[in-house]
């Protein structure tokens, strides 16, 4: 029983952290990649659409990114989605196509967005911990049904720690590697 509860919390505390790393790879860091605009909705009749569903998005050349609407009639919501969006893109209309220029990275905006990547490292490590507390709380349900000695739910709890540390230590690995990713450029 305290296995599973073990492996349980392993299992949501990877998918964290990679969820970490898909939340990392949409902050751009000079080059152009259509990944950049996933997180993007465009409002198509009333309802909340991922961009790629409404339009195709590929890379013009390593500073633009051309994004061609499906329908027409989108073209107004998709430059809005996109300038509504944090990213700091303004997107241009030229006819059916959508160019978005990618502005160089300014030291001023490196710096912005390591503080970003920051806020999104730390939301990663709430989140592992929000595992490990849910765990403990498992754990102390156990021992007060009297199902597990105190003994076993300190053990447990030591050991849901040391994953604990893990997977924290991974997400400042993710977090180290892209703000000298960022600082590069």
């Amino acid at each position: 029983m305290i296995n599973d509860i073990i492996a349980d919390a392993k299992v949501r505390m990877e998918k964290s952290v990679d969820a970490l790393k898909s939340q990392l790879t949409k902050v751009r860091t000079g080059r152009a990649h259509p990944s950049l605009l996933d997180g993007i909705q465009v409002s198509y009749y009333g309802a909340d659409t991922p961009l790629r569903q409404v339009a195709n998005v590929s890379i013009e050349d390593s500073r633009t990114l051309a994004i061609t609407v499906f329908d027409k009639s989108l073209t107004q919501a998709v430059e809005k989605a996109i300038m509504a969006s944090n990213l700091g893109l303004n997107p241009m209309s030229a006819g059916t196509v959508i160019r978005v220029p990618l502005p160089p990275l300014t030291e001023e905006r490196r710096k912005d967005l390591v503080k970003l990547v920051r806020g999104e490292a730390e939301g990663g490590r709430v989140a592992i911990r929000n595992i490990r507390r849910d765990a403990n709380a498992d754990f102390k349900a156990l021992l007060k049904d009297k199902e597990i000695s105190e003994d076993d739910e300190r053990k447990a709890a030591d050991e849901i720690q040391k994953i604990t540390d893990l997977f924290v230590k991974k997400v400042d690995d993710v977090l180290a590697e892209k703000e000298k990713e960022l600082m590069e450029v």
